[in-house]
């Protein structure tokens, strides 16, 4: 599955063999070799190539790519969290990375009963709050 994972999201970046394998530093035969099945990339390159295309280590390795509606650009989905004994969620990795979330930032916790939660940077949310006062005033 991960080979045909590779091969479709390799095509939906217009990327030939050659060009992906350059990016990710390995021979156009190697990532051959991936699509086809013949082997299988090690751990740190299917790292890579999740980071790369923008998808999550789960789903490159078991997700089923090939019948999965494609993301809009920007919009993401990390992966289930699980909520601690005393309210705690660790946001994944690579949200904190896509995000540039640090330890130490402040995040702001939004809710609507029928829409959920959402986190938003204090700031952000203060901008946007300043544009639709102005918009009214």
């Amino acid at each position: 599955m991960i080979g045909e994972n590779i091969a479709k999201l390799r095509r939906e970046a217009g990327l030939s063999q050659e060009a992906l394998a350059e990016k990710l530093g390995v021979s156009r035969q190697t990532l051959a070799k991936w699509e086809s099945g013949e082997s299988v990339p090690d751990v740190l390159r299917c790292d890579a190539l999740a980071d790369f295309f923008n998808t999550t280590l789960e789903s490159l390795l078991h997700g089923d790519l090939l019948n999965e509606p494609k993301q809009p650009k920007g919009r993401y989905v990390f992966g289930m969290v699980t909520v601690g004994d005393k309210g705690q969620i660790v946001i994944p990795a690579k949200a904190r990375r896509s995000f540039h979330i640090e330890p130490g930032d402040s995040l702001l916790v939004l809710g609507d009963i029928e829409q959920g939660l959402a986190l938003v940077r204090p700031d952000l949310f203060l901008e946007v709050a300043k544009q639709m006062q102005e918009r009214k005033g």
